[in-house]
């Protein structure tokens, strides 16, 4: 089975959430606590084995190709003040020469367009998607966990997670065929159903890990909901010809930083994890919670 080294990661989007800051920002820079979203994601893909990172874009996400750049200057400038403990923090920030590939999204035509867009990039092998929006906080990153499991079943991997009726409708929504409590064996995936409508109550969220016919998919599949091309139909698509396509649930929480609600409760919970912060920040919410 081909060992899957590649990782398309969709970072088009406008960020309107996050108005007025991703005017001037690229929401995917946008700190959790001291590193960017993008950050995150590019770690959670090297332990997973990740070694090609496809970067889809846009017009305004300079940025985010300049993180990723060396900074011969600030790394003398640390050396010359003898600041060992800052150089190290910038290291996760390099990237080898080549290990990164950029490409336009020229239309705002849907995630599956944005992965489609990385065709010719991802070549005939299995790949990962990384949506950024969604940190996963965990033991093991979830990317990981998903690449274990494809190299135990093969085909498709979608990540999945319970969600309650209140938010089924933002979710591609798993129709399991059997489920031992880890793998859910699909039947066909709903984009976004009516909660009165889902066929379960496990939705799908942003990590994939996708046979390359997935692009041959997406090549021919009319636009689905919103008028967009809805990646869950392409996956689906592998189901209805008899492929193989899991649901794993993952071990570990997931935080939706693309909303700002979900980017405040990640910035608490990942500031709680820090050694250096817990103590004071434990102390500050409790104090807080008090005084509401």
């Amino acid at each position: 089975m081909t060992t899957v080294r590649k990782a398309v990661f969709p970072v088009a989007g406008l960020g309107t959430r996050f108005l007025p800051a991703t005017k001037a920002v690229p929401k995917e820079v946008l700190p959790l606590v001291d590193r960017p979203l993008i950050q995150y994601a590019i770690d959670e893909a090297r332990e997973a084995g990740i070694t090609d990172f496809i970067f889809v874009t846009a017009k305004g996400k300079s940025a985010l190709e300049d993180y990723f750049d060396s900074a011969p200057e600030l790394v003398r400038a640390l050396e010359e003040k003898n600041k060992p403990d800052l150089l190290e923090l910038i290291k996760p920030a390099e990237m080898p020469s080549g290990a990164i590939s950029y490409l336009r999204q020229q239309e705002a035509l849907g995630l599956g367009h944005a992965v489609w867009c990385a065709r010719h990039l991802v070549g005939d092998e299995p790949f990962a998607v990384i949506l950024p929006d969604d940190v996963i906080q965990g033991e093991t990153g979830c990317l990981k966990q998903m690449v274990e499991a494809h190299d135990e079943m093969g085909g498709c991997i979608v990540a999945a997670m319970e969600v309650g009726p209140e938010s089924i409708s933002s979710y591609g929504v798993i129709d399991p065929a059997s489920d031992d409590g880890r793998l859910v064996e699909m039947r066909g995936m709903v984009e976004k159903p009516k909660a009165a409508d889902a066929p379960s109550n496990l939705a799908v969220i942003g990590r994939y890990i996708l046979s390359p016919r997935v692009m041959k998919n997406l090549s021919v599949i009319k636009p689905g909901a919103n008028g967009e091309i809805q990646l869950t139909d392409a996956i689906a698509q592998e189901i209805k010809i008899g492929r193989p396509v899991h649901g794993l649930r993952f071990r570990g929480e997931r935080f939706d930083c693309g909303s700002k609600l979900g980017y405040l409760q990640a910035t608490v919970a990942f500031a709680l994890n820090r050694a250096e912060f817990r103590t004071d920040m434990a102390a500050f919410l409790k104090k807080t919670a008090a005084d509401l």
